[in-house]
């Protein structure tokens, strides 16, 4: 998306919370809002945050940090932006199946608490689509009651990022607050007969083997799969998985009938498609379907990156510890989609336009 060139707009100042390596910030920026921090635990994500973002990087836990932490980054009182991701995966499938960590979930309390403390005139959250179920939808209705009882017109919806450019079948869960009056998101950009392909996105880049890198960029990069491996991704097809194996090759947890649910595992993807959602383990082919289309490989951190939409010059590697491909594989797999964060800051550049912030 092209950025957006208005000075009063940069007068609005943005603090993301969970920031990780700065998606969401880059978003915001690539539309002209001026980022001011980020907040995060991961004392690993600093590096990228700070050198892609011209902005602060502050390691804390949003469990320590209170209003006076927060207001003195505002240079307006009365054009503050706060926003945020919580951790998704306490509200996870998985996570749910399992013993429910309270101590990951209840980021959300803390985090209105802190809209509460500050009072944005702007905020907005993203998460996955099961917050809206995740304890019966408990944790969801009480975010949302306690900002409305505190004067935020609220709008909220699962958003499916391919109809916004995103070359990735990810829904995520979207809510979008105001002070000044009601707020919506901008309309869809794409439909499926222009949706942003795989091959759109990646098939440019130079082949590379199995365990091998480019000597042109280090982030194009393949694990090396083991001999099986190789072996089961030359037996399965494009958009195919695990199913199109002999029984052979067939992992025995596949044959039980609780592992024929995981029919997407080990599989390859379409060239013609979204990807799959990229997660933490968006590398290997043993957690989803990130099997190059053609190549007998996973794909790599540099695929991965351009499916979350990060720029191809967004720096992620740290020169004082070099390239740590498990670190940076989560970094790219825990982010906001870049476009994805440009799509919310121009639903919110939108929502200040109608409101008369701007010269029109």
């Amino acid at each position: 998306m092209t950025p957006v060139q208005n000075n009063t707009l940069a007068e609005y100042d943005v603090v993301d919370m969970f920031c990780g390596i700065g998606g969401l910030t880059h978003g915001f920026i690539n539309e002209g809002f001026n980022v001011v921090a980020g907040f995060d635990t991961d004392k690993t994500c600093k590096y990228a945050y700070e050198n892609n973002n011209n902005a602060t990087f502050i390691r804390r836990d949003i469990k320590e940090i209170d209003a006076s932490d927060i207001l003195p980054l505002y240079r307006n009182k009365n054009k503050k932006i706060l926003v945020g991701c919580a951790p998704c995966q306490p509200f996870s499938n998985l996570t749910n199946k399992q013993k429910v960590n309270s101590k990951k979930w209840d980021l959300l309390y803390y985090f209105s608490d802190l809209i509460v403390n500050v009072m944005p005139e702007i905020i907005s959250m993203e998460n996955v689509p099961n917050l809206m179920k995740f304890n019966n939808g408990s944790v969801f209705k009480d975010f949302i009651l306690k900002l409305e009882a505190n004067g935020y017109f609220l709008w909220h919806a699962i958003i499916n990022c391919p109809n916004y450019g995103i070359p990735q079948n990810r829904k995520r869960l979207v809510l979008l607050g105001s002070r000044l009056c009601p707020i919506n998101i901008i309309p869809p950009t794409h439909n499926k007969d222009n949706y942003e392909t795989v091959a759109d996105t990646i098939k440019y880049l130079e082949h590379i083997d199995d365990g091998m890198s480019s000597l042109k960029d280090p982030l194009h990069r393949a694990v090396k799969l083991s001999p099986l491996n190789i072996k089961r991704l030359k037996a399965t097809a494009e958009g195919g998985s695990w199913k199109d194996w002999d029984d052979s090759l067939i992992l025995n947890c596949h044959k039980k009938t609780s592992g024929k649910s995981y029919g997407s595992v080990y599989g390859r993807m379409l060239w013609n498609e979204p990807s799959p959602t990229m997660t933490t383990f968006c590398t290997g082919i043993g957690n989803g379907r990130f099997g190059h289309p053609q190549q007998d490989r996973a794909i790599s951190l540099r695929e991965a990156a351009l499916l979350q939409t990060f720029p191809h010059d967004y720096n992620f590697i740290d020169p004082k510890i070099g390239l740590k491909p498990s670190i940076i594989a989560r970094h790219i797999g825990n982010a906001v989609p870049v476009t994805l964060g440009s799509v919310i800051a121009r639903s919110i550049h939108s929502h200040l336009k109608e409101n008369d912030e701007f010269e029109k």
